[in-house]
């Protein structure tokens, strides 16, 4: 009989995200491997798509913000709680494999003890420190604390996407040797450069991804305010989703009306069109955040369309596009950004050639995914991947 990993997430297709994006490429290095997957997620607001080959997804009701998304304490908790009683039903999975938040840890922390089901975490990120720099109050943050260090302490194996994320789950008290970085990308057979770039005109900048107060890509509205006022034909598009976005177009609508437009998440292709076509991806994280270990897949994206990088904040986004050569590193202010963008030079064919190079070589979702397959069959007990299955 095959394995059966079972992967506990709050979000999945038709969800768009690096964490939905994540989880199914894992899901199909899983398959490649001889592996049935099943899923445990939430049900969406419209209709669910189809299941692939080899994975059967499992939905229930939960709540959501009046966005859809599973954000807040109450959406959170009305996935994991559930998700206990769901983890025991059916066959006995050789594995489970989990995702932020901390409560979904514990609740697969508890039904694996008792249905002697051995599991993974999957962290892409470490709440208590966002929770730190969002000045949660001390009963929440205690709270935080623990059922994190409780989830990770708990599991055999904890996948970690930067090195630095690695480090600080071994801060929470998880045995190094149970930590495997991972790393993580995005699928460069739907991110890559665009058949045609348009003929130069005014500066065209993209920003693709989630806008929270941990991104703070309020700086980038504010600096393309300053950027318009010399060039005219300038325009930035921001799509995707977060907290931020209604306040965000109320700023562009101020500060640089008909430069700067929010059109809201739109699906991966077009996402890659637009970056494809730009003169420059715009990218950013708030420092003390908490969120300066993480590396923004919206790095890797921008390099496998070919458009080079003005990354603002510091953490190891930044040490990532200072490496790579992948663009700029300013510091997270307006002014720095403006400067910047000032003096922008047009990529040139050479340049894309050499981004989507890197790209393929270290942005790949499916290299990463065949990493973290193999970690999670090693906890099966069953035979890793070939490399390059999770494509």
């Amino acid at each position: 009989m095959s394995p059966l990993v079972r992967i506990a997430t709050r979000t999945w297709a038709p969800d768009v995200g690096a964490a939905p994006f994540r989880l199914r490429a894992l899901a199909r290095a899983l398959v490649a491997a001889g592996c049935e997957v099943e899923v445990l997620t939430t049900a969406p607001r419209g209709a669910a798509p189809p299941d692939e080959d080899g994975v059967r997804t499992r939905r229930a009701p939960v709540l959501r913000d009046a966005g859809g998304v599973v954000r807040g304490y109450l959406p959170y908790l009305s996935f994991d709680v559930p998700l206990t009683g769901r983890l025991l039903l059916g066959r006995r999975p050789d594995v489970v494999v989990h995702e932020p938040p901390p409560t979904t840890g514990l609740a697969t922390r508890l039904a694996g003890r008792l249905r002697s089901v051995p599991y993974v975490s999957y962290v892409p990120d470490v709440w208590s420190l966002g929770a730190v720099a969002a000045g949660a109050p001390r009963p929440v943050l205690a709270a935080l604390r623990t059922a994190e260090a409780a989830a990770l302490r708990g599991a055999a194996a904890v996948l970690a996407v930067t090195d630095g994320m690695a480090e600080e789950v071994v801060r929470a008290g998880v045995a190094p040797g149970r930590v495997r970085v991972v790393g993580n990308g995005v699928d460069v057979d739907v991110f890559r450069p665009a058949r045609r770039v348009p003929p130069a005109g005014g500066l065209r900048a993209v920003y693709s991804g989630t806008m929270s107060q941990w991104q703070g890509a309020e700086v980038f509205v504010r600096a393309f305010a300053q950027v318009a006022r010399t060039d005219p034909a300038a325009r930035l598009v921001m799509v995707g989703g977060g907290v931020d976005v209604p306040r965000l177009r109320a700023l562009a609508a101020e500060l640089a009306p008909g430069a700067v437009e929010l059109p809201g998440t739109v699906p991966p292709a077009e996402a890659a069109r637009l970056l494809g076509e730009a003169d420059v991806a715009l990218a950013s994280l708030v420092p003390g955040s908490g969120y300066d270990l993480m590396a923004p897949t919206k790095i890797a994206a921008a390099a496998a369309c070919g458009t080079p990088v003005l990354f603002a904040g510091v953490g190891s986004g930044a040490d990532a596009v200072r490496s790579g050569e992948l663009g700029a590193v300013v510091d997270h202010d307006a002014a720095a950004v403006a400067d910047a963008l000032r003096g922008w030079r047009r990529p040139d064919a050479a340049r894309r050639e050499r981004l989507r190079a890197w790209a393929e070589r270290h942005g790949s979702l499916a290299a990463a995914a065949d990493r973290a397959a193999a970690a999670v069959l090693a906890v099966a007990g069953a035979p890793a991947p070939r490399a390059g299955s999770g494509s």
